[in-house]
């Protein structure tokens, strides 16, 4: 069994720190000038060690070595291992953030900051795009498939796409072209690389391109994409006053959601939670930040009740068609705490729901 470093329980004064806060000593140096991207696989030796001691995993006492794309594991990882050569060893400590969060009785991970030792054995490189596509001035890669006609879209308009994503082995993950209608977004909320990809292209233009996403199998998402159209965006709805926390004349459900009806809606018909809806919304964070809305969108949006997380399901199950309520959803019915770098919205949600219909 790896012995328990000397130093685990906080990084020594002679560490390295970066700006994220990881820090590391170098063990045992490697040789040559190759270091891994964040797209790519690698092969290591590890062991990961709580900072009282108790070493909670290790592939050096299991006595087999483990390989993983470096873009899918802890944020300390993706970056500690992107500095390292084969054949070297280090040491990292990589605080709770870059690591699984906090200490949090039950949950069965380790928590709070961690300490490893990890030496790097090799790297397999990602695939990389065709040698003969173009590029955008941001470095995106792409080829013209379909030459499209008109003006091109600017940052304030929404825009009406297809969209067909496959991993760079080919294998497809998502098809809007088998959904009911094309999703439409403002393009001003899109990932970078795709909004630079789109905001080149006109109507009915249809391009392959190779969106960097170091989460996604070989580093890259091969999009084929066709721009349908694209509008105006509708102006943003005025955040909530009372967005920070529900104010005191708000009812609250045993569940502990909580809403007010901003304006009455006709008829005592209210959907089930196994009913498809049709709404009109806008989420906010606590801190005023608009995180999505069908709004800005411009259309609608429908789903089946029973798909959304439990603060809609419940609530909306409370509306009747043309009403419009303020739902303050408390964590443990919307997506949960705040977790830095996941993509979603923690802590408790703001939404304005107007309910359209019940789609039958």
């Amino acid at each position: 069994m790896p012995e328990t470093p000397a130093d685990v329980a906080a990084a020594p004064a002679d560490s390295t720190k970066t700006e994220s806060g990881l820090a590391w000593k170098v063990l045992q140096a490697g040789t040559g000038d190759e270091k891994p991207s964040a797209a790519d696989t690698v092969t290591v030796h590890y062991s990961g060690w709580t900072t009282d001691g108790a070493m909670f995993d290790s592939s050096v006492e299991r006595g087999e070595s483990s390989s993983f794309p470096l873009g899918q594991v802890i944020a300390g990882w993706t970056e500690g291992l992107q500095l390292m050569v084969v054949g070297e060893q280090r040491r990292f400590w990589i605080p709770e953030d870059l690591a699984y969060g906090p200490v949090v009785s039950g949950s069965g991970r380790p928590g709070g900051m961690l300490c490893f030792d990890v030496e790097l054995l090799a790297i397999k490189a990602a695939p990389k795009p065709p040698a003969d596509t173009e590029k955008t001035a941001g470095g995106v890669a792409y080829k013209i498939i379909k030459e499209g006609s008109g003006d091109k879209p600017g940052a304030d308009h929404v825009v009406t796409f297809h969209f067909t994503a496959k991993t760079m082995e080919g294998e497809t993950m998502q098809d809007t072209r088998k959904e009911q209608s094309p999703p439409s977004m403002p393009l001003d909320k899109m990932p970078s690389a795709l909004a630079e990809i789109i905001t080149e292209m006109s109507t009915a233009e249809q391009r392959q391109a190779w969106l960097p996403e170091p989460q996604a199998p070989g580093g890259f998402i091969v999009a084929d994409l066709e721009l349908v159209s694209f509008k105006q965006a509708p102006p943003a709805p005025a955040v909530p006053e009372d967005v920070a926390e529900v104010p005191a004349d708000a009812q609250k459900t045993d569940s502990g959601l909580a809403f007010k009806v901003l304006s009455e809606g006709k008829g005592e018909d209210k959907p089930e939670a196994s009913d498809t809806v049709k709404v009109h919304y806008s989420g906010w964070t606590t801190d005023g930040e608009m995180f999505d809305s069908s709004v800005t969108r411009g259309e609608p949006t429908q789903f089946p009740l029973d798909g959304v997380i439990r603060g809609w399901t419940e609530g909306v199950q409370l509306m009747v068609a043309g009403e419009k309520r303020r739902f303050w959803i408390p964590e443990d019915l919307a997506y949960g705490p705040a977790v830095p770098g996941s993509g979603r919205p923690g802590g408790m949600l703001v939404f304005d729901i107007e309910f359209l219909e019940i789609i039958r």
